[in-house]
């Protein structure tokens, strides 16, 4: 497997790379298969406030996806917060998710932030122990009241 991490977004939150983003958006819907039919222009709100995009990729197929943002708050400082990681049910177990948190940690580390934050759902067992073998732990719970 020949897989490198292509950026879709700038610094600035534009769409780098189109085409990626277009073949991102399969394998993005696995883990969010409520996101809307015009995924192009969700996706641009999204990096519009902050977020960006890079995907694992072999030749021209996206593997892994990881939407995530760097940003500061009070209880950590500045972090690195992966809004979705996910990699397409073929290419899982074969390193993509590793692959790319261990990116994801190198590019936190680059842009000074302190930590590496994500959040999971309860009822994704398989990702939560991907995360524990990966060294990633519990430190909050997290709260919300659905509007």
């Amino acid at each position: 497997m020949g897989m490198s991490i292509v950026d879709i977004t700038t610094d600035e939150g534009r769409i780098a790379e189109p085409g990626w983003l277009a073949r991102a958006e399969e394998v993005h819907r696995e883990l969010r298969p409520q996101l809307p039919e015009e995924y192009v222009e969700k996706m641009q709100r999204v990096f519009a406030g902050g977020a960006r995009m890079s995907v694992a990729v072999d030749d021209d197929a996206v593997l892994g996806v990881a939407v995530w943002r760097v940003y500061e708050d009070t209880s950590i400082g500045r972090k690195l917060y992966v809004d979705d990681l996910v990699t397409t049910e073929s290419a899982r177990s074969e390193g993509v998710g590793q692959t790319l948190l261990t990116w994801l940690e190198a590019r936190a580390r680059k842009l000074d932030c302190r930590a590496l934050t994500l959040d999971s759902g309860v009822q994704r067992a398989r990702a939560h122990r991907f995360y524990f073998r990966e060294g990633l732990s519990v430190f909050a719970f997290n709260f919300r009241r659905d509007l």
